[in-house]
């Protein structure tokens, strides 16, 4: 089976694409996997390390060839508010919980919630349900991208991040 075993980020390459993969956030954060192209080329990404694969980003395969990343349309939801302070907050509660959150101009793009979505509801925020490919922020303790990663690069995508829940309404303090 030909392997896939270079990300080239987004912007970094130019043409056009021999194959494209689509996937949704979820799937665009791997090592290792079979994946199948949209014309039913199957082949191996293998890479060195875990990377966050982005839309528009190209994976090289041994031959030469590139199969563009195309990122799924998901459901999700737009978070809206009128007021900067207003949108500030909301911004501060969703990243208080660890959400990966996507970040527009004028909006926040997360996953389908209930539970989330009733919080927001509840702080004032304009709720729109929406099908989006997703790509939120990658955060300070992110895995790789194909912007960061390089063969020299030492990148921190084995940082041992603790997920754990937390008693909001205090300060916490993170020793990572």
């Amino acid at each position: 089976m030909i392997r896939a075993t270079k990300v080239v980020a987004g912007g970094a390459w130019s043409g056009t694409a021999d194959e494209t993969v689509v996937l949704e956030f979820d799937e665009r954060h791997r090592r290792r996997m079979v994946m199948t192209s949209v014309r039913g080329l199957e082949f191996l990404l293998d890479l060195p390390e875990a990377l966050m694969l982005r839309g528009g980003d190209a994976l090289e395969l041994e031959d030469g060839r590139r199969v563009e990343v195309v990122a799924a349309p998901e459901a999700l939801v737009e978070v809206k508010s009128g007021a900067p302070d207003a949108f500030a907050r909301l911004a501060w509660h969703l990243g208080n919980r660890h959400l990966p959150t996507q970040i527009l101009p004028k909006a926040l793009r997360i996953r389908r919630d209930h539970v989330i979505e009733d919080m927001l509801r509840g702080l004032g925020a304009k709720l729109v349900p929406i099908e989006a490919p997703f790509d939120p922020e990658g955060g300070a303790y992110a895995s790789a991208t194909a912007e960061t990663a390089s063969p020299n690069h030492d990148s921190h995508a084995h940082h041992d991040h603790h997920h754990h829940d937390h008693h909001h309404g205090h300060s916490h303090k993170h020793d990572h």
